[in-house]
């Protein structure tokens, strides 16, 4: 299998090399030249299998340039019982008539991120010590990004990671997640500005070349597209757990500020997962809700982001958005390279909706999508707790609020799990009277000293603190 850019870029790249690298040297992102297919012989043998080996049967689809024995070895090492809490890793719970909360929220830091970041962490490694070689990770969190990437590469031979955050944005348990860690291969940079500040720094230093070649600079965010293909395998066994035999269809909801969730959704159906629907679910920051209702995708700047209590989704510049949008315009590089790159850049939109295409986002690729509220958010956690006793957390709200609104008849509509309340406590607090249960391995958690230093929305001052701390 080989990679490719979505801008178009010549090269065409293996596995592991994009796995260190990150953004494409255009500033695309990869993907896969194709999209292997799956059959339904091939979908009833894997419904069969544990966690563990469903993930590898689908990764080394992708990838031919690590052993399999290898590879086998590492999705063995990474979903277990120990880590992810249960044999089923993704349990499904079935919430009222055909509708079902996929939990993936059972990791170490109770949030979805984990799912793929334990997995990274572990190829990372493994990668490095093959070719005895080091790197140094830049991140964007908005909340549970990084808390996950933290915790898989604490401790790990031949890493650093330098993670960006919006400062005072995210929840106090989130801070206290990320900046109580003490590891010295871990660096908090709380940047003042929004998420989407984190992301534009993260994109301006890896697209200077020499700085990232210099430094060894590789990203955990979901532009990297091991992260991203590892997040497919749920929807595969969300999938076996919601049906009972192959050919049957299910729907899935996602709560989605960065588009990294969803798209993995869109790669398995494009495998031939039998997905009716991928519905999009937003937070007041709707740029996503706003295209797939109406074909124009428009950036907001920074002043007309959102600060809301799904702050996970505070986001308003989807960066996995691209790799849908190349996919739609029938994998023409040039084109999207002319959407995302200066265009963007100098207008902030771009309109699709004249174009015939926009409509096979539907029709051909099943995307619908809602937005939710702060109230619809209090609202959803008040009645999901007093008619089936069960706590959710404000993404999760956001997600079920609009998959009620894209019910099929016959057709099981899977939400995606997004954290546990514990990380939104303020919030449930609000809709409930009563806190959510903490792990008691959290407790204290807030009071921990803090390890975090406060940075301007600038990628020079981000490199210089690269470098100062890489000597």
């Amino acid at each position: 299998m080989r990679y490719l850019s979505t801008r178009g870029h010549p090269d065409r790249k293996r596995f592991c090399e994009i796995l260190l690298e990150g953004l494409a040297p255009d500033g695309g992102l990869y993907l896969p030249e194709h999209y292997p297919q799956v059959d339904a012989a091939t979908l009833a043998r894997w419904r069969q299998l544990p966690y563990a080996e469903l993930a590898f049967e689908i990764l080394s689809l992708y990838i031919d340039d690590i052993p399999a024995a290898d590879l086998q070895a590492l999705c063995a090492k990474t979903y277990t019982r120990e880590v992810f809490g249960t044999e089923a890793i993704v349990p499904l719970r079935p919430l009222e008539d055909g509708v079902f909360l996929e939990a993936l929220s059972n990791g170490p830091t109770l949030a979805f991120k984990d799912m793929a970041m334990q997995l990274l962490g572990n190829l990372f490694e493994y990668e490095l010590g093959r070719r005895g070689e080091e790197l140094n990770i830049l991140g964007a969190t908005s909340g549970d990004t990084g808390s996950a990437a933290e915790y898989a590469m604490r401790g790990k031979k031949g890493v650093r990671v330098f993670m960006t955050s919006p400062y005072g944005r995210m929840s106090p348990f989130q801070q206290a997640q990320m900046f109580s860690l003490q590891d010295a291969n871990i660096h908090n940079l709380a940047v003042d500005g929004v998420f989407d500040d984190c992301q534009d720094i993260v994109k301006a230093v890896s697209n200077d070349l020499a700085f990232k070649r210099q430094y060894r600079i590789g990203t955990v965010n979901s532009i990297n597209w091991a992260r991203l293909l590892a997040q497919v395998v749920y929807y595969f066994a969300g999938y076996f757990q919601a049906t009972k035999a192959e050919g049957e269809h299910v729907s899935f909801t996602v709560p989605s500020g960065n588009f990294g969730n969803i798209c993995a959704g869109h790669v398995a159906r494009m495998m031939g997962l039998p997905i009716a629907k991928l519905v999009v679910a937003t937070n007041e920051n709707d740029v996503l809700d706003e295209f797939f209702r109406t074909g124009v995708y428009r950036v907001r700047g920074s002043a007309d982001t959102h600060e809301t209590s799904s702050p996970s989704m505070d986001i308003s510049k989807a960066s996995n958005f691209e790799r849908f949008v190349f996919d739609l315009l029938g994998r023409d590089g040039a084109r999207t390279a002319a959407l995302f790159g200066a265009g963007l850049a100098q207008t902030g939109r771009f309109d699709l909706s004249a174009d015939p295409l926009f409509a096979q986002a539907a029709t051909r690729f099943g995307f619908a999508s809602g937005k939710s509220t702060h109230a619809d958010r209090l609202a959803t956690i008040r009645d999901t707790w007093a008619r089936f006793n069960q706590m959710i957390d404000t993404h999760t709200a956001d997600g079920l609020k609009v998959a009620r609104e894209q019910l099929s008849a016959g057709v099981p509509m899977v939400v995606l799990e997004t954290a546990l309340p514990i990380k939104f406590a303020e919030t449930i607090v609000e809709a409930l009277g009563r806190a959510p249960e903490r792990p008691a391995k959290f407790d204290g958690i807030e009071n921990l000293p803090r390890r975090v230093q406060r940075v301007p929305a600038d990628a020079d001052v981000i490199k210089r603190y690269i470098a100062e701390h890489c000597a």
